[in-house]
Protein backbone atom coordinates (compact mmCIF):
# COMPACT_ATOMS: atom_id res chain seq x y z
CA UNK A 1 0.00 0.00 0.00
CA UNK A 2 1.86 3.30 -0.79
CA UNK A 3 2.44 6.15 1.55
CA UNK A 4 -0.01 9.01 2.62
CA UNK A 5 0.45 12.56 2.80
CA UNK A 6 -0.80 14.23 5.00
CA UNK A 7 -1.38 18.14 2.77
CA UNK A 8 -2.19 19.93 5.76
CA UNK A 9 0.85 19.17 7.77
CA UNK A 10 3.47 19.23 4.35
CA UNK A 11 5.89 21.87 4.63
CA UNK A 12 6.30 21.63 0.42
CA UNK A 13 10.22 21.37 1.28
CA UNK A 14 11.17 18.47 -0.76
CA UNK A 15 13.18 16.05 1.49
CA UNK A 16 11.04 12.97 0.35
CA UNK A 17 11.53 13.50 -2.74
CA UNK A 18 15.56 13.35 -2.68
CA UNK A 19 14.80 10.14 -1.06
CA UNK A 20 12.30 8.33 -2.90
CA UNK A 21 14.35 5.43 -5.08
CA UNK A 22 11.24 5.36 -7.86
CA UNK A 23 10.71 9.28 -8.27
CA UNK A 24 6.90 8.29 -6.65
CA UNK A 25 6.78 11.87 -4.54
CA UNK A 26 6.78 14.37 -6.11
CA UNK A 27 5.65 18.05 -5.55
CA UNK A 28 2.31 18.87 -6.90
CA UNK A 29 0.81 22.24 -7.93
CA UNK A 30 0.48 23.54 -4.99
CA UNK A 31 3.66 22.82 -3.36
CA UNK A 32 2.94 19.68 -1.15
CA UNK A 33 4.07 16.09 -1.58
CA UNK A 34 2.17 13.56 -3.36
CA UNK A 35 2.53 9.94 -3.96
CA UNK A 36 1.96 8.09 -7.30
CA UNK A 37 0.53 4.87 -5.98
CA UNK A 38 1.41 2.99 -8.73
CA UNK A 39 5.45 3.66 -8.39
CA UNK A 40 5.71 4.00 -4.81
CA UNK A 41 7.12 0.60 -3.65
CA UNK A 42 6.39 1.11 -0.09
CA UNK A 43 9.89 1.20 0.84
CA UNK A 44 9.63 3.93 3.66
CA UNK A 45 12.30 6.33 2.92
CA UNK A 46 10.17 9.25 2.30
CA UNK A 47 8.50 8.65 5.91
CA UNK A 48 11.83 8.62 7.91
CA UNK A 49 13.00 11.65 5.66
CA UNK A 50 9.89 13.92 6.41
CA UNK A 51 10.36 16.64 8.93
CA UNK A 52 7.25 17.45 9.67
CA UNK A 53 6.14 13.92 9.96
CA UNK A 54 3.41 14.36 7.39
CA UNK A 55 4.22 11.29 5.48
CA UNK A 56 2.54 7.61 7.02
CA UNK A 57 2.82 3.71 5.55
Amino acid sequence: MPVKVDQDVCIGCGTCCGVCPTGAITLNGDGKAECDENTCIDCGACVSSCPVSAINQ
